[in-house]
């Protein structure tokens, strides 16, 4: 009998109450506690948000999709979950994989776009892990230009959209920002956040669009812009009365989502007399679950060599 494929899906990981925050922030920070006022802050966003969120069970609802449409495909495959900074950590989950006697598999990091930062961190970390268990681990990079990619987000711009009685919205695609120092590294991150939207624009036939980064972290050095809530002022000097925002480079709904779109983002166009509408999520819908199917049965062919990116 042959041993099943697995799949690895990987995510950054959220605390899963307002207490593990202090902890949560921690492993971020490499073992550095925050202060006081900064793990305040964090819970303070989170109580925006109801508490908590969803994203580990929106990763685990995507993995059991996953699984079904392999299995409804013919591939024996059994799909996993790990955190990079949350349990069930990666380390921990590719454990498992191995007591569950899988030999061969597949690992995803649930962000279209590659970089040598947060990409790469993953793989690391999944690669040493299945290494030591004895795996073949074949990791899939970027998927940014998936042609079911593009036609999901697509979908969801124009749900978005109907929202709106006219034909004039704007759209914003976002994507969570990165150190400017990536670009000295020749990292493929900037670019492919480019061609995702306009792609996704280009399917949908926008009129009028813009790109903007969100959620940089506050280190004391320059992160990727220009920001969203820059963009925003930017569109409303220029005119623009609504606006759909649309993040390419998130799989789910998550703090980064939920926050700094539906809270600091609608609360600024509030204040600039813009209405803001999100474009939903992707989260476990049938056609993204299809598209990590395709990523996943691709990658575990046999004779298909190990993916790679040498910047």
């Amino acid at each position: 009998m042959s041993r099943p494929i697995g799949v690895l899906l990987m995510a950054y990981g959220s605390p899963a109450t307002l207490e593990d925050v202090e902890t949560y922030y921690t492993h971020i920070r490499g073992g550095r506690a925050p202060s006081p006022e900064q793990v305040e802050e964090l819970r303070q966003r989170y109580r925006r948000i109801g508490g908590r969120s969803p994203l580990l069970e929106i990763t685990r609802a995507q993995a059991a999709g996953v699984e079904r449409a392999l299995w409804a495909r013919g591939v024996d495959a059994r799909c996993y979950v790990g955190m990079k900074h949350a349990p069930p950590f990666i380390i921990e989950t590719v454990a498992a994989m191995a007591a569950d006697g899988v030999s061969r598999a597949v690992a995803i990091a649930l962000t279209p776009q590659y970089s040598r930062m947060s990409v790469g961190s993953y793989h690391t970390v999944a690669t040493d892990a299945a290494a030591a268990h004895g795996i073949d681990l074949r990791c899939v990079n970027s998927w940014h230009d998936h042609t079911g990619l593009i036609a999901a987000l697509a979908s969801r711009v124009e749900l978005a959209s109907r929202r709106f009685p006219g034909n004039g919205t704007g759209v914003i695609f976002t994507a969570h920002s990165l150190p400017e120092r990536i670009r000295s590294w020749n990292d493929p991150y900037p670019d492919q956040l480019q061609e995702t939207s306009e792609r996704v624009a280009g399917a949908v036939g926008l009129a009028q669009w813009r790109f903007a980064y969100q959620s940089a972290s506050h280190t004391g050095e320059p992160w990727l812009g220009p920001d969203l809530l820059d963009v925003l002022r930017s569109v409303h000097t220029a005119g623009w009365r609504e606006v759909i925002v649309c993040p390419v480079g998130f799989v789910a709904d998550h703090l980064e989502v939920l926050y700094d779109i539906d809270v600091a983002g609608q609360e600024l166009a509030h204040e600039l007399g813009l209405r803001l509408e999100r474009a939903p999520s992707l989260n476990d819908g049938a056609d993204f679950v299809s598209v990590l199917a395709d990523l996943a049965q691709t990658h575990a062919q046999p004779d298909r060599p190990m993916a790679s990116y040498t910047p």
